[in-house]
């Protein structure tokens, strides 16, 4: 339930339209559902302004078609991250109209059109191996209510393939910087623009990437302001985290 079903329910009881004892119904399940396995938090989406968005990976097939039955009970947008086609087949045979997003294996299940801000977000890799990761971003700050530019594969071995697109990236309002091997481009990107710079480190890289930690301690140890940098591959929190910024 978010803000606006709250105050239509509010609305009908004060209006007699709706009986306590349905509205308290309605309620009953507020606050959370308990599946025994998993803890269902309803009230996120009114305490947050975004419902609770599932993480697969490491669910069963059952847990997960489970959880989303049960929030199919409520009028909520479902994000599903981290899950590969099994699930998807799994959720797909509830609700015949899930859409998939394979690169970025996130699942997605729409009840309502969020309100979409003409700012937009930039999405930029170093690589074409960084493009899963910046998928699970991209598609994450768009399902969220977000436009979403991509520029892909304008690392630092080749930067003339950045500042060609320098001036786009500079009307976005956030930036979304993906990056393995020694990481360094969040902290060129930063030093370019105005906007805050969202840095993802991966795990693409030789063995000295060290699957990512030495990406994570140069974006870290950037020398450029107005970077922060999330967990290494952490598509999701950085697209979540950019349409915070975003829609503020």
């Amino acid at each position: 339930m978010d803000q606006k079903n709250l105050e239509n329910l509010l609305k009908e009881i004060k209006e007699g339209k709706r009986s306590i004892p349905d509205a308290m119904e309605e309620l009953r399940s507020f606050s959370f559902r308990d599946l025994g396995y998993a803890k269902l938090d309803f009230h996120r989406e009114l305490r947050r302004g975004y419902p609770e968005i599932v993480y697969a990976s490491g669910k069963t097939v059952e847990q997960l078609q489970g959880i989303v039955k049960a929030m199919l009970e409520s009028d909520t947008n479902i994000i599903i991250t981290r899950a590969e086609e099994e699930k998807y087949e799994a959720v797909r045979s509830l609700v015949p109209d899930a859409v998939y997003y394979k690169e970025a294996r996130i699942i997605s299940i729409s009840r309502k059109e969020p309100d979409i801000p003409e700012t937009y977000i930039s999405v930029i890799t170093a690589g074409t191996s960084d493009i899963p990761v910046a998928e699970e971003a991209a598609v994450t700050a768009e399902l969220l209510g977000n436009r979403v530019k991509r520029m892909y594969d304008v690392g630092v071995a080749g930067i003339h393939r950045l500042t060609a697109g320098l001036e786009e990236i500079r009307k976005s309002r956030v930036v979304i910087v993906i990056a393995g091997m020694e990481g360094a481009l969040a902290s060129i990107v930063a030093g370019l623009v105005d906007i805050p710079v969202v840095a993802v480190p991966t795990s693409v890289g030789y063995g000295a990437n060290l699957q990512g930690i030495s990406a994570l301690l140069a974006m870290l140890t950037s020398c450029s302001g107005g970077v922060a940098v999330v967990n290494i591959d952490n598509g999701f929190g950085a697209g979540y985290y950019a349409s915070m910024i975003n829609r503020s």
